[in-house]
């Protein structure tokens, strides 16, 4: 089964919701599918702060619902579903959704996000949303005064132990290795800041707490003789071991970085292929916040409307 469409939206985080909004208002008839979890990463993030308009902070989910609502306001046709393959070699482009229908699309926005890594323990689904975090920025303010952890020995670890040392009164930083593999200058700042603490060769083993988490249970050298297993008394837990984007069905045909990260034009939207763009955290290994996402989504919307009416489409 085919369908042929102007435009075609993969993906529903604020990224996907905003190009719907826009290329709806244009009248490109967009058609959006969205995937895994619809309303993307704030779908799992209780409280939004830091977005534009919403004095008094919003749920994550009712942020999601606000813009699905707004670009249905337009005209955009949303539907469930989710992208299992594609192919971008030439146009109209082929996306399959669900391994059954085809959708030959004029123009593609991938906004397919990216997905937060986690250490796999039972207890992150268990305290998500109440205490447990992969987004410092996102959630740090909630912790002014309290005592967090940060799981990682990256930039990215790093970078958060040091904004959340701005907001809380002390930072464990939990290091797998005996070393930490940031950058030097990222090195330095974290072992010289007072608020932080790096239990270098420590692994977690769970989290407790009971109305959210109270602490983690953590080994030091695990395995070895002298393995010494003993608990930290945590209000928030921040895991900052890497995202992997969504990007694996497009990889054939556009340019990702050694992560997966989809490599566009400069500070715009475009890929090498005519007519596809990538909007949001699967293009954006540096910001991944909802405002910034939301922006690659207008700028890809105002693309696709271009590079349609360029080719009389």
């Amino acid at each position: 089964m085919t369908e042929r469409v102007r435009c075609l939206i993969i993906g529903s985080g604020p990224a996907g919701y905003t190009a719907a909004i826009y290329t709806g208002r244009a009248n490109l008839n967009p058609v959006l599918y969205e995937g895994i979890q619809p309303g993307g990463q704030l779908t799992i993030t209780t409280e939004v702060e830091n977005f534009p308009g919403y004095p008094e902070g919003i749920g994550g989910t009712e942020l999601m619902d606000d813009l699905r609502k707004q670009a249905e306001r337009f005209g955009v046709d949303i539907r469930q579903g989710i992208a299992t393959q594609a192919d971008l070699s030439k146009a109209p482009y082929k996306i399959t959704i669900d391994d059954d229908k085809i959708i030959e699309a004029d123009t593609v926005i991938i906004s397919t996000g990216a997905t937060a890594k986690y250490l796999g323990l039972d207890d992150e689904k268990k305290y998500a949303g109440m205490g447990v975090s992969a987004c410092a920025t996102c959630d740090g303010f909630f912790y002014r005064k309290k005592v967090v952890a940060v799981v990682g020995g990256g930039d990215t670890a790093c970078e958060e132990a040091i904004y959340l040392a701005g907001l809380a009164n002390k930072v464990y930083l939990i290091v797998r290795k005996p070393y930490l593999r940031a950058s030097q200058i990222m090195q330095d700042r974290v072992l010289s800041n007072p608020k932080i603490e790096v239990l270098f060769e420590h692994n977690t083993l769970g989290l407790f707490g009971e109305d959210g988490v109270e602490g983690a249970h953590v080994v030091k050298r695990l395995g070895e003789a002298d393995e010494e297993r003993y608990d930290i008394a945590i209000d928030g837990f921040f895991l900052a071991i890497g995202h992997k984007p969504n990007s694996d069905i497009f990889k054939e045909w556009i340019d990702t970085d050694e992560v997966g990260y989809i490599i566009t034009e400069g500070a715009t939207p475009r890929t090498k292929v005519p007519g596809v763009f990538a909007a949001g955290d699967v293009a954006d290994p540096h910001y991944r916040q909802a405002i910034t996402a939301a922006a690659s989504g207008c700028k890809a919307a105002i693309e696709a409307e271009r590079y349609l009416s360029e080719h009389n489409l």
